[in-house]
């Protein structure tokens, strides 16, 4: 998913070409499930990422998907609408994401999967928290990694501080540069 403008980083670069160790965080995400046993990478871009999308086109092994622009959730809908299912959900913004850590998820994954991190350890490493939901007494966040598979979704709750830093603001940018 690497529709974002990116508005709340303040900048004037599209979300997903925001370099973190000088890499944009689309590049990082790639790389990531590139090597991992992901068998093909669909990026889903908007109108508001028209150089993304250039970046991607050029890119041998990643497919382009035109989603309409209308947020996240209307957009990953128009997404998996053209893809095979079960497909693991990526968000752009996850500039630690590595493979191992993927393939993690896609071990975890018996059906569809929602990926979570303790609020608190977001907290604890200076990210924003935006989004959370209780489970069993405890504060979740969404990573952005997601396994949709047309079945009930089950919750994995990762302390993998790759999976809590989401690029959304200035300072979860100083702390992805920071881990990186």
């Amino acid at each position: 998913m690497c529709g974002g403008r990116g508005t709340r980083l303040g900048g004037d670069v599209e979300k997903p070409l925001v370099t973190v160790g000088g890499v944009p965080t689309i590049d990082r995400v790639y790389a990531a499930l590139a090597a991992s046993r992901v068998d093909d990478v669909y990026a889903a871009v908007s109108p508001r990422t028209p150089e993304t999308r250039d970046r991607l086109e050029s890119m041998a092994a990643v497919t382009v998907v035109e989603t309409p622009g209308d947020g996240y959730v209307a957009d990953l809908t128009a997404a998996l609408d053209r893809v095979e299912r079960p497909a693991l959900t990526a968000a752009a913004d996850l500039p630690l994401l590595a493979a191992g850590t993927v393939d993690r998820v896609l071990d975890r994954a018996d059906g569809s999967l929602a990926v979570a991190v303790p609020a608190d350890l977001k907290r604890r490493l200076g990210v924003s928290v935006d989004t959370t939901f209780e489970r069993d007494g405890r504060a979740l966040a969404p990573t952005g990694v997601n396994v949709v598979a047309g079945t009930d979704d089950d919750i994995y709750v990762s302390d993998d501080p790759r999976l809590a830093v989401n690029v959304n603001r200035p300072r979860d940018l100083q702390v992805a540069e920071a881990l990186s």
